[in-house]
């Protein structure tokens, strides 16, 4: 993760939520204070901070480092505020705003919050930085993940310039969530459906299709995410079946099946 030169504490209000499809959505946020948040692009991730359920309003933490994690943990679980890490999926400086998308997941916390949200919501964002490191002469890319890397590999695409090979794999729930995504000329995005495999291990089914997949020839650059089994997976199937050197390999588990982060 490269973090940023600077950052700081925002509190946003929410404006919209749009429902995507069965397993997601996008809630925008918006507000003045967003003029300190530097949009970077790519996967950039962000901490975001939302009340419980129950509670009356949004408290936040005000160290603008890693001290904010010691604030949160003495506050009373009252005042609290659950903390996830998302990436902007889009951001839109002249009006004040960015997106983030969600892959829902049954009750979660999380989740539930997204369910329930109205404009005007408060919730905040603390910039995390990027791990996308494409080297300048990569010919190619590989993108793969399951649903939660789904923003940031579409992020990752918006900003893909021209004539870059993109081979992309996504796994998504359920048939429903496979998205019309505008291709640019040498992208393939290769989507993968978990109810279609026997073993539903998230990761399972776009995994396979990896182990299946033709790399690019030429030095290809390889950008991973999504349940931690599948991202360090991948990484083991492309350095000692395919290849591909280490360093051009970024990986991230952000998540691990069956452990739910704690509120």
């Amino acid at each position: 993760m490269r973090l940023p030169e600077s950052r700081t504490m925002i509190t946003l209000e929410v404006r919209r939520r749009e429902s995507l499809s069965p397993g997601f959505a996008s809630v925008t946020l918006g507000g003045p204070a967003l003029r300190d948040l530097a949009v970077v692009g790519g996967d950039q991730t962000v901490r975001l901070f939302f009340p419980r359920e129950g509670q009356a309003a949004l408290r936040m933490p005000t160290a603008s480092s890693e001290a904010w994690m010691a604030q949160v943990l003495v506050m009373p679980k009252s005042v609290r505020p659950l903390v996830r890490n998302l990436t902007i999926r889009r951001a839109r400086p002249a009006e004040g705003e960015v997106d983030i998308e969600f892959a829902l997941h049954g009750d979660s916390p999380m989740s539930s919050w997204v369910r329930r949200v109205r404009p005007g919501d408060q919730a905040g964002v603390f910039d995390m930085g990027t791990t996308y490191r494409r080297p300048e002469d990569a010919r190619a890319q590989l993108l793969v993940g399951d649903g939660t890397a789904l923003p940031a590999i579409l992020a990752i695409l918006d900003q893909a310039p021209p004539g870059l090979a993109s081979e992309v794999y996504l796994e998504v729930p359920t048939a429903a969530d496979v998205r019309d995504v505008p291709t640019a000329p040498g992208m393939r995005i290769h989507w993968s459906v978990r109810d279609d495999v026997a073993d539903r291990r998230p990761g399972s089914a776009v995994l396979e299709a990896v182990r299946r997949a033709e790399v690019p020839p030429g030095r290809v650059y390889a950008w991973v995410a999504g349940e931690s089994r599948l991202a360090t997976s991948v990484r083991r199937h492309l350095v000692n079946d395919r290849g591909v050197p280490k360093a051009d390999i970024s990986f991230a588990g952000y998540w691990r099946h069956g452990w739910s982060a704690k509120g």
